[in-house]
C-alpha cells in the first residue's frame, strides 16, 4: 500500500492498532527521548513524542553566572557543532555592549564556524547512511571529522565541548600547526568528500530508501518555524547567513542550496552535501583574504589579559579579577542575535538588568523547534523510514532538551 492512498485510511481502520514504545532506550533516539506510536501492522498511524528525560534547565543555569561562564553551557546544545554555538553566544554579548570585532577576528570566527559546520553535517549525512545499511562511507567521514577535531585542538585544546574563543573575539591567534592542518584539509578533503557522495547520491537502494521518506511542504515547515538545511530542503531560501549577515559573512560569495520542494530525507542529505562544498568555498575565500591585525577588540572589562601581564602588571591583575569572578558590569537593555547553526537558526534572546548575569536568556534552539512536526512527517510510512527521517531532520538530543 502505498503512503499517499494509506493516508486517505487512517481515520477508518477496522481492527486493533498496536502501540510500540520508540524510545527513550533505542539507540537511534540516544537513550533520552520517546516516541509512542500507534502501529497498523508495520505502519504508523500516529505518533507522540515525549521529550525531557535530560532537560537541564540551561537557561536558568545561565542567569546564575558571569555572562564569560555561559560559554561552556553552549557546549552542551549541539554538541556536534559547539563552536558555533560559543561564538553566538559571544556575539549577542558583544551586540549589548557595543563592541565591534577587528576584521581578523571575524574572518578566525568563520572559518572555525564553517568547520563546525562541516563536521556537523558530515555526522548527520554519514548516519543517513548507516539507516539505509551503508556503514563504509560512516568510517570514511569520521575519520575527516577527526581532523577537525584536530583543528580544534590547536585552536582551543578542546575537541567535542570546545568553549572556544572568548566575549571580544579569539583566544589566541591561529597557530603554525593549525595553518599546516588546515591546509591540508583543504587541499585532500574535497576528494574524499567526493567519494562519500559517489557512494550514496546515486546508490539506487540509498535512493528507494531515502526518496518519499518523511516529506513536508514548503508551507508547513514555515507553519511550523522550521530553519536551516530542513527549510531549505523543502525549498525555502532562508539562511540567516545572506538574510542577516555576521561576522563579516557578507564579504564572500557562496551559494545557498536549496532543495526540489519534496522536503524529503532525499533532499535533506543533498542540501546538506551542497552545504558542505560551500562551506570549503567559504573557509578558502576567508583564509586567502585573512587580514592582518588583532584577533580580539579591545574591550579589558570582558576580555581576560594576556598571563604574562596578570603577573607583572597591576591594571592587568585587577582586569583579570573583574572579568574572572564576574565583577564587571554591563550596559542595560535587551537583545536577540541569531546564527546559522548547523541544523537552523540558533539565537539568544538576552535581557540585561544591568548586573552581573543576565536577568533572562532564552536559546531558540531549532531542533525544539522542528521537531514538532515529526509526527506529521512520519505518519503512515513504515517504522525503518521513522528512523531514518529522524536521522536525516539531525535532531540532537542535547539541544532538543535543554
Amino acid at each position: 500500500m502505498q503512503v499517499q492512498s494509506y493516508f486517505s485510511s487512517l481515520d477508518s481502520i477496522d481492527g486493533e492498532l498496536a502501540t510500540l514504545n520508540l524510545g527513550p532506550t533505542h539507540p537511534a533516539t540516544h537513550g533520552i527521548f520517546q516516541n509512542v506510536l500507534k502501529m497498523d501492522g508495520e505502519r504508523i498511524h500516529s505518533a507522540e513524542p515525549t521529550i525531557g528525560y535530560i532537560h537541564r534547565a540551561f537557561e536558568k543555569l545561565a542567569e546564575r553566572r558571569p555572562y564569560n561562564q555561559v560559554t561552556p553551557i553552549t557546549d552542551r546544545l549541539n554538541y556536534c557543532s559547539s563552536p558555533i554555538n560559543n561564538m553566538g553566544w559571544h556575539m549577542t554579548v558583544e551586540k549589548l555592549i557595543g563592541c565591534e570585532l577587528p576584521k581578523r577576528a571575524q574572518y578566525m570566527r568563520v572559518i572555525i564556524m564553517e568547520l563546525a559546520r562541516i563536521a556537523d553535517h558530515l555526522v548527520c549525512n554519514a548516519v543517513i547512511g548507516v539507516d539505509t545499511g551503508a556503514l563504509t562511507g560512516f568510517t570514511y567521514m569520521f575519520q575527516e571529522r577527526e581532523r577537525i577535531y584536530e583543528m580544534y585542538e590547536e585552536v582551543c585544546g578542546s575537541r567535542l565541548t570546545t568553549n572556544i574563543g572568548r566575549i571580544g573575539g579569539m583566544e589566541r591567534d591561529f597557530t603554525p600547526a593549525f595553518h599546516a592542518k588546515l591546509k591540508d584539509f583543504l587541499k585532500t578533503f574535497p576528494a574524499r568528500f567526493e567519494e562519500f557522495n559517489d557512494m550514496l547520491e546515486r546508490n539506487r537502494i540509498f535512493i528507494d530508501r531515502c526518496v518519499g521518506a518523511g516529506p513536508i511542504s514548503a508551507e508547513r515547515a514555515m507553519a511550523y518555524g522550521f530553519t536551516g538545511p530542513n527549510l531549505r530542503a523543502a525549498g525555502v531560501d532562508y539562511d540567516v547567513r545572506v538574510m542577516n549577515p555576521y561576522s563579516s559573512y557578507e564579504d564572500f560569495d557562496f551559494i545557498v542550496p536549496v532543495g526540489s520542494g519534496d522536503g524529503d530525507t532525499y533532499d535533506r542529505f543533498m542540501v546538506r552535501q551542497e552545504e558542505i562544498r560551500q562551506s570549503i568555498r567559504i573557509i578558502k575565500q576567508a583564509y586567502e583574504n585573512l587580514p592582518e591585525g588583532d584577533y580580539h577588540a579591545d574591550v579589558p572589562d570582558f576580555y581576560l589579559p594576556e598571563k604574562p601581564d596578570v603577573y607583572t602588571k597591576m591594571e592587568a591583575l585587577i582586569y583579570h579579577f573583574k572579568v574572572v569572578m564576574g565583577e564587571t558590569p554591563v550596559p542595560v537593555g535587551e537583545v536577540y542575535h541569531a546564527v546559522e547553526g548547523g541544523n537552523g537558526e540558533l539565537g539568544y534572546y538576552l535581557i540585561s538588568d544591568g548586573g552581573r548575569q543576565p536577568y533572562r536568556l532564552h536559546f531558540r534552539r531549532p531542533c525544539f523547534i522542528y521537531y514538532q512536526a515529526y509526527p506529521e512527517m512520519i505518519r503512515g510510512s513504515m517504522l525503518s523510514d521513522a528512523i531514518l527521517t529522524m536521522s536525516s531532520m539531525n535532531v540532537i538530543a542535547g539541544e532538543l532538551d535543554a
